[in-house]
């Protein structure tokens, strides 16, 4: 066969081939934060405007059992160079079966069910500097097996890289009032980034209730902080992590339990979240429901905890308009029972139109204690608007 009849064949079998549909989605979103009061150090920025833009790309064939999902992300920030990223948060190919899934790439994995903080949920690194409050993730290189039973679902993942945290720069806020030298950290580990992690989590549910365990063993996702020389220099322990979280739904309530306990060379804590939340359904014989969401946050190690949460109460109250434009607010605190530093948050969004969607987000922080791990964020009172465009 000559190059052209090869090439001809080539061409014909490409166009009878039925195409494979790609799905585009994602969103652009503005934001602009707003500091209440000047900041605790001059270089540290004031008003700030920041640009963002995810683009989710699905590929699916093989009946749908089959799939490839890449998800790049991208923030520009005026005020903060540490701000400006570009990530990928999902890059990966799963393939599934009737009792398995398997997913090789990188990509996102949610474990929990509090409100206020995500204990269990320790597989995808924290991205610190797009929302304070922990939510947002980096990708996570992974090999990912789930074994689907009667019985349960089986999670059993090998993390053979290591995503470091991400820390607001010398301009940005909110940040630690000394500076983080995130660009030269330190690892208890050899391997450093490339020691190889390994994970297993078990999840069923029976009737109304709704549970899993799981496994880490690997490098901490929370550093612990050295003092080199005028920085704060990141040390990412080895550590060992069991888990537990429960969830059961009892007509109007909603019980919550997240529970760990973390070991490494130096010792072992235990860590937990305790709560509930109660809606009030067709309040006043309108559409809207509201939610009493209460939750109590402990850590054993007491006032050496590094975390600022151990010791507290959250108190929320969660309204959902059931209207069209899908609006819906949760309004909070969140009180150090010991030494009385309280956290005001405010979260709220509404739909406009089709593809336009505003979310107001705000934190106050008040009487925050000198030895509270916050007390670097006294000043840092903030309002925040993001307006979205979503196709």
């Amino acid at each position: 066969m000559n190059r052209a009849s090869l090439l001809s064949l080539l061409l014909l079998s490409c166009l009878t081939t039925p195409l494979i549909a790609v799905e585009l989605s994602g969103n652009i979103n503005s934001e602009f934060r707003y500091f209440a009061n000047p900041p605790l150090n001059p270089q540290q920025h004031n008003e700030n405007f920041a640009l963002s833009a995810k683009l989710e790309m699905a590929k699916e064939w093989d009946n749908g059992y089959q799939l490839i999902l890449f998800t790049p992300y991208l923030r520009l920030d005026q005020g903060d160079s540490e701000r400006t990223q570009f990530d990928i948060r999902e890059l990966i190919w799963s393939k599934a079966a009737n009792e398995w899934e398997l997913r090789v790439g990188i990509g996102q994995l949610f474990w929990g069910v509090s409100e206020s903080q995500h204990l269990v949920d320790i597989i995808n690194q924290t991205d610190l500097v797009a929302e304070p409050d922990g939510d947002e993730k980096l990708g996570q290189p992974m090999i990912n097996l789930a074994l689907i039973r009667d019985w349960g679902t089986v999670d059993l993942l090998l993390l053979p890289y290591f995503r470091e945290r991400t820390f607001a720069g010398k301009n940005g806020r909110l940040r630690p009032a000394i500076l983080v030298e995130q660009n030269n950290p330190r690892y208890e580990s050899s391997r450093k980034q490339y020691h190889r992690d390994i994970a297993l989590r078990w999840s069923h549910y029976k009737g109304d209730w709704d549970f899993g365990l799981s496994y880490f063993n690997g490098t901490s996702r929370e550093p612990d902080f050295l003092l080199n020389g005028q920085q704060l220099q990141p040390y990412y322990r080895q550590i060992e992590q069991l888990g537990i979280d429960l969830q059961a739904t009892k007509e109007g309530w909603l019980w919550k339990l997240e529970a760990i306990q973390r070991r490494n060379r130096e010792g072992h804590y235990n860590a937990a979240t305790l709560g509930f939340e109660y809606s009030f359904y067709g309040v006043y014989e309108s559409s809207t429901d509201v939610g009493l969401v209460v939750e109590y946050l402990y850590d054993s190690r007491d006032n050496s905890a590094p975390s600022a949460f151990q010791n507290d109460l959250m108190l929320g109250l969660r309204f959902a308009l059931n209207d069209t434009q899908s609006s819906e607010a949760l309004i909070g605190t969140l009180t150090d029972i010991e030494n009385g530093s309280i956290i005001y948050s405010v979260e709220a969004s509404r739909r406009l139109g089709d593809n336009w969607k505003a979310t107001l987000e705000g934190r106050i922080f008040q009487n925050i204690a000198t030895t509270d791990p916050l007390y670097s964020y006294r000043q840092d009172d903030y309002l925040q608007l993001q307006l979205g465009y979503y196709f």
